[in-house]
């Protein structure tokens, strides 16, 4: 089984801090598309923007995810912030193509997906995040059906420090892995915390 791992959830939720964190102690860690393509288009001076044109910018975000998935070695974990799941939900929703259960039942990810909830205290627009905390809860709402739906679990993940939500994260993939393999230990290479 590949240890792709999504981070997902609540837009503002601490995603981006708990990625760094883990590439600290040697994870390996995939951006979230949305972010590049707005850096890339806002370069460019092009129109694939969520607030231009948001289906174009979903339909690249779909691109980049399976290239990112492609690109990610298959034998270690491999925590992704958002992809692909993320953005055929949006997809759909927004367009009503029914791009979400091919996309999602092809390309599975682990069977355990982390999702941070809405956190208002710690939520801030930039230049790329410029929609309103009510469209992050609104769209967190949705990936909390739409997860399940396709057969993942979801692991809320606690409002507590970035060190200890990564403590967290590594400790419930660990009882995940012993609980498939419970004769066997897990032989992930451990990286040192680098924090």
């Amino acid at each position: 089984m590949q240890r792709f791992v999504i981070l997902s959830g609540c837009s503002g939720g601490g995603k981006s801090s708990l990625l760094d964190q883990l590439a600290r102690r040697g994870y390996r860690v995939v951006e979230e598309p949305g972010r590049r393509i707005v850096r890339e288009e806002t370069e460019q001076g092009g129109s694939a923007l969520p607030w231009a044109d948001v289906a174009a910018f979903l339909r690249r975000a779909i691109t980049i995810s399976l290239r990112d998935r492609d690109a990610a070695p298959s034998q270690d974990w491999v925590f992704f912030d958002r992809g692909l799941i993320d953005a055929a939900s949006a997809l759909q929703h927004v367009t009503g193509e029914p791009v979400l259960e091919e996309l999602g039942r092809k390309h599975r990810y682990y069977p355990q997906v982390f999702l941070t909830p809405p956190w208002p205290e710690i939520y801030s627009t930039d230049a790329e995040r410029r929609h309103s905390f009510d469209d992050a809860i609104a769209e967190y709402e949705r990936l909390l059906k739409t997860y399940p739906s396709l057969g993942y679990k979801v692991i809320l993940l606690p409002k507590i420090g970035i060190r200890e939500r990564a403590d967290f994260v590594l400790e419930t993939l660990q009882q995940g892995v012993a609980a498939e393999n419970p004769r066997s230990p897990d032989k992930r290479q451990s990286s040192p915390d680098a924090s």
